[in-house]
């Protein structure tokens, strides 16, 4: 452990700070060195005036004049941000779970992704406590309630001290360990010193000592360390602990605490011991060894806590036992039907000393037991009060334990479905909060769901290949509405438009196919297999119902990350054989990451697809050509799923989700960056998106970290934010090197206006035509000599969208652009973020072999057949056309002399090399500063 130690104790003066910052309490200030007296009258007045603005700030402060109770209902605010985190579905069950308050009000503290959740569960409300970048790591809180702690495990970890009657952050602090984040915390009982450990050290837990706050302890599995602070710096020792100290297993360490009765402190282990430490005489002070080990019980011990006088455990079977000073069992309650403790918390009011109903202690006499009453969580992600006169325990949260990534909104009504993979699949009431109905399946891991357009069923896809159709309201099935026909894990789950086809994609590259028929002889109807196919040969990311134009019959199409756009033929798909339409590449070299039905903003119908250069297409529903291609929302990772918001709206929008994001994009697109926004909703990653059936709410699950949020969407607060990006071009102005004054554009219109001159002829005696459009044949140049080098690919799908972009309406074709199109244009279809040198030393690691330095290089000969045989093939007089400019070799000269190209390109050719010696330019390293040019 290094002399500084990752214990840090901070001194609480937060409370203090709380107030200075809104005035002086006292209001009273005294001058120093004694010059009190030779102030002017003025002078006197001035501070009088100023200490009296200090004590009307003070009084204004909310913490300051908070009264004693946690966070009053108060009235609904307006909502000013365009997605607000309203609700928090879920707990992190790690962490423990804290009991602020159970006299009048049932409140409890605990985490839930990146945000603290204080939850009434007498009102039924919960207040957020929202700062943080990463996931909450550890939380604690004060004796007396007053104030919470949490921290987190993020890019940039911060310590947020909150006064919990008003929910009000006091305090931040930033980099408090050089190792990273916060994994413990604790307060003294005074609330003066908050200590924290690091997670660079091996130690998991910390505590005071509640009768001497310069003694602290913390311990891992295997030790402990006893500190105490002196005039400044903090002394530890590590005594040693072996399982040879006592001849027998002493097991892993979990919690440790003080007693309260002289120096010893205890330490709990897995093999249900007490290892009992104690000041050695010939230690100092803060010496302590361990002089006993205690075979308290014979289950593992997961909790150690006190209260009162009590010492209080938590074990693996979810029993709970107190016991006296002398660990002599008083007390326990076995019937709570709990799994391991992983947190016990106790009231702030004492428990009454008179009064019936208390549990019967252990003792000959059997008196009442009585003590405070407390919350207590488990590794289920349960969390129940215990109120201990009466011993009626009542369940205040009962969790998803295991990641969750099924999620569904219902048609219709305001109901939530959420699956994990614990089995439990839970439908509840998202306006109410309340569980309609649960269902558990004890061996299967829910991977996916969905309710069917009409709101009858809920379909459910399981880790283990099984597919369950359900009764929405009841969540019953039929053995024949179960099926088994993959042994891959479901991964995607989807409705036709009427209800009658289910369509499911699995990790085997597959989709399955199921038809709701009519049993003959009989009016019931039951879900008949159709057939599967294994249509790519990559995973699946999209799957897709929809209707074919002018008709209401369904079709199906699925879109994978080999991109490849599949649709089937269900009218000619039969008993055992799902049968295949057309198969359509989508994509040269990005890889789909979704897609939806564009909604009806055109004549034309399309469909928008994602992918992973952070770019969107339109393509045509039904000849599936390429319309449009707009440069997408670029918040770090790409879009992963999207949905249009339901509703008829005018105009639409579309709810997106990234890697560890949620967004709203005002659509139509035209690649303004300023019409989306995008906030941080689950830092660990977040796997699935919903929309409520109004458009009111969107819900995100974060997968691993066992959490569903609910966001309030506010479309006004939406449509504000893109007013400041400005109107017309502006966006696209601010998206170019300089702006609209910079070099960038400059050039861009001085390349523009040569084009004309270019096209009508530089050597012509004519007079030149001025023109505000050139031709469609010219963009191809204009965008390389910008530096884009668009693919033939890339090129024809620029024509067309130029081309047909009128055609639905007038039947024209468009055969020119002026220079405002050609600048969306090109803003769309330039790399997002430029060319990057990883992207192009990995396509040299992919290409290149070894040469002689070590360094992955393409031979000569090699490179210039790759050129002419792979990918879009160069025909020779094409490569030499290109190549020579760049080489800067005369034309004439290489047609006349063989070998003229191997006489300027060397031997082997590095990424560098390619770069800087051919292509002539500079590579621009990774950022997500969109307005830099591409290379």
């Amino acid at each position: 452990m290094s002399d500084s130690g990752t214990e840090e104790l901070i001194p609480s003066t937060f409370k203090e700070q709380t107030v200075d910052d809104n005035g002086d309490e006292g209001g009273s200030h005294q001058s120093s060195d004694g010059d009190e007296g030779l102030k002017s009258s003025s002078e006197e007045e001035e501070e009088e005036e100023h200490a009296d603005v200090e004590r009307d700030e003070a009084t204004s402060s909310q913490v300051f004049t908070a009264a004693d109770t946690l966070l009053p209902k108060k009235e609904p605010s307006m909502r000013t941000h365009a997605l607000s985190l309203d609700w928090s579905f879920g707990i992190n069950y790690a962490l423990p779970v804290f009991n602020l308050q159970d006299s009048d009000q049932l409140v409890v503290l605990y985490a839930g992704a990146h945000v603290g959740v204080i939850y009434n569960h007498t009102s039924t409300s919960q207040h957020l406590l929202q700062g943080h970048g990463g996931p909450i790591s550890c939380l604690c809180m004060s004796e007396d309630r007053r104030w919470l702690v949490t921290a987190d495990n993020g890019q940039d970890p911060l310590l947020i001290i909150w006064d919990s009657y008003t929910g009000i952050p006091v305090h931040t602090l930033f980099d408090c360990h050089s190792e990273g984040s916060i994994i413990a915390l604790a307060f003294s009982k005074d609330a003066k010193y908050l200590a924290t450990l690091g997670e660079g050290d091996p130690q998991n837990y910390i505590i005071f000592n509640p009768s001497d706050s310069t003694e602290l302890l913390s311990n891992s599995e295997s030790q402990v360390l006893f500190y105490k602070t002196t005039e400044g710096n903090l002394e530890y020792i590590a005594p040693y602990l072996h399982d040879k100290s006592f001849n027998k297993s002493v097991g892993r360490l979990c919690q440790s605490l003080f007693h309260w009765q002289g120096k010893q402190a205890l330490t709990a282990t897995s093999a249900g011991n007490l290892v009992l430490w104690d000041v050695a005489e010939e230690e100092a002070a803060v010496g302590r060894g361990a002089v006993k080990l205690l075979p308290l019980q014979k289950d593992a011990i997961t909790v150690l806590t006190s209260t009162d006088r009590w010492i209080v455990t938590g074990d693996v079977l979810g029993h709970i036992k107190f016991y006296d000073e002398n660990l002599h069992l008083m007390s326990w309650y076995d019937e709570l039907s709990l799994d391991a403790i992983a947190s016990i918390s106790f009231s702030k009011d004492t428990a009454p000393e008179t009064g019936q109903d208390y549990p019967k202690s252990c003792t000959l006499e059997g008196q009442p037991f009585v003590i405070r009453s407390f919350v207590v969580s488990t590794v289920s992600a349960t969390v129940v009060h215990v109120k201990t006169q009466g011993g009626v325990p009542q369940t205040l949260l009962r969790e998803h334990s295991a990641p969750l990534h099924a999620l569904a909104c219902h048609p219709r009504w305001p109901i939530l479905a959420m699956g994990s993979h614990s089995g439990i699949l839970k439908v509840c009431d998202y306006n109410t909060k309340l569980t309609l109905a649960s269902r558990v399946y004890e061996s299967e891991k829910i991977q996916c769901l969905t309710f069917d357009p009409q709101g009858l069923y809920v379909a459910v896809g399981f880790a283990s290949g099984a597919v369950h159709v359900l009764d929405a309201c009841s969540l019953h099935s039929d053995a024949e509405d179960c099926f088994h026909f993959s042994g891959d894990s479901i991964t995607h789950i989807t409705f036709s438009m009427d209800s009658m086809y289910l369509a499911t994609g699995d990790t085997g590259k597959a989709v399955t196919v199921f038809h709701l028929q009519s049993t003959p002889g009989s009016r019931t109807q039951r879900w008949q297999y159709v057939g599967r196919h294994r249509s790519h040969y990559k995973p699946i990311r999209e799957l897709l119902f929809g209707v074919h134009l002018d008709s209401t019959r369904p079709r199906l199409l699925s879109l994978g990350m080999d991109r490849r756009l599949v649709e089937y033929d269900l009218d000619s798909s039969t008993e055992q054989q799902l049968v295949l339409l057309s198969t359509e590449c989508v994509e040269q070299s990005a890889v789909p990451q979704c897609m939806t039905w564009y909604p009806p903003l055109t004549t034309e119908h399309f469909l928008l697809t994602a992918s992973d250069q952070h770019k969107m297409k339109l393509l045509n529903s039904t000849t599936n050509m390429c319309r449009k291609t707009l440069l997408g929302p670029t918040y770090e990772s790409p879009v992963q799923k999207m949905v249009v918001l339901p509703g008829s709206r005018d105009p639409y929008y579309l709810a997106f989700i990234t890697k560890d994001k949620v967004g709203l994009q005002i659509l139509p697109l035209d690649g303004n960056p300023y019409k989306s926004i995008a906030v941080i909703c689950h830092p660990g990653g977040v796997s699935q998106l919903a929309c409520s059936f109004d458009g009111r709410f969107v819900f995100t699950s974060g997968g691993a970290d066992c959490t569903v949020l609910r966001w309030e969407i506010n479309l006004d607060g939406l449509q504000a934010a893109a007013s400041l990006g400005g109107s017309h071009l502006d966006p696209f102005y601010a998206l170019l090197e300089g702006g609209r004054g910079g070099t960038v554009y400059r050039e861009m219109e001085d390349f523009f206006y040569y084009c004309q001159l270019r096209h009508q002829g530089i050597d012509s005696m004519e007079t030149w035509q001025v023109s505000s459009c050139v031709p469609l044949t010219e963009v191809p140049f204009l965008m390389r000599a910008l530096g884009f080098f668009p693919t033939e690919q890339e090129l024809e799908d620029m024509q067309n969208e130029v081309k047909f972009s009128k055609y639905a309406e007038t039947g024209k074709y468009v055969t020119d652009v002026d220079l405002a199109e050609f600048l969306k244009l090109y803003i769309n279809h330039r790399p997002a973020f430029g060319i990057s040198r990883e992207e192009l030393a990995e396509s040299f690691r992919v290409l290149s072999v070894w040469d002689g330095t070590g360094l992955p290089a393409i031979p000569r000969d090699q490179l210039l057949e790759l050129l002419q045989a792979r990918g879009e093939h160069m025909r020779e007089d094409e490569v030499v056309e290109c190549l020579t400019p760049a080489l800067g070799a005369s034309e004439k000269h290489t047609r006349n002399e063989e070998y003229s190209l191997d006489c300027v390109i060397p031997d082997w050719i590095s990424a560098e090399t390619f770069a800087s010696h051919i292509l002539g330019f500079p590579l621009c390293t990774e950022t997500s500063d969109t307005s830099s040019p591409s290379v």
